[in-house]
């Protein structure tokens, strides 16, 4: 499985950082993180267009796309591995995360993503939501191949 994590903003050296890597390390499956910054004097839609066409070009072209977005469906993590193992049944093998900026998802990508995660009505900074991210991506690797990191 190859994933792609496509993120507005860069991570600099931080604690998330670290989380987000020691995950990634953890897992098998191919994972990229491609990250981008908007043009500043874009606002509003302008700039969530802009910044779907950045995601947008990152998502390799045969991949499933997950959007994360406040509005999405707050799922739980067997439910999530399940999403992923049954895409891979149906022979996918490639899935796209997507991280809007602080304006959240354009309409237009929202209607491309194949599912929409929402990780609670809680705001999370950004930069935490990739960490936690990494973290569910190498659980539901865990999950599906039966490792013993997930406990129910």
């Amino acid at each position: 499985m190859k994933v792609t994590v496509a993120a507005i903003g860069k991570f600099k050296n931080s604690p998330e950082k670290e989380i987000f890597a020691s995950y990634i390390k953890r897992i098998p499956w191919q994972f990229e993180l491609k990250e981008f910054e908007a043009k500043k004097a874009l606002s509003g839609e302008q700039l969530k267009s802009a910044e779907a066409e950045l995601l947008l070009s990152a998502i390799p072209k045969s991949s499933k796309i997950i959007s994360l977005d406040e509005r999405g469906k707050n799922i739980s993590s067997l439910e999530l591995a399940g999403i992923v193992s049954a895409w891979q049944s149906e022979g996918t093998s490639s899935i796209a995360f997507v991280i809007g900026g602080a304006d959240g998802l354009s309409d237009n990508l929202r209607q491309k993503s194949d599912f929409i995660l929402s990780f609670g009505k809680l705001t999370w900074p950004h930069m935490l939501v990739r960490s936690m991210l990494a973290e569910q991506v190498y659980r539901a690797y865990s999950i599906i191949s039966g490792h013993p990191y997930h406990r129910e």
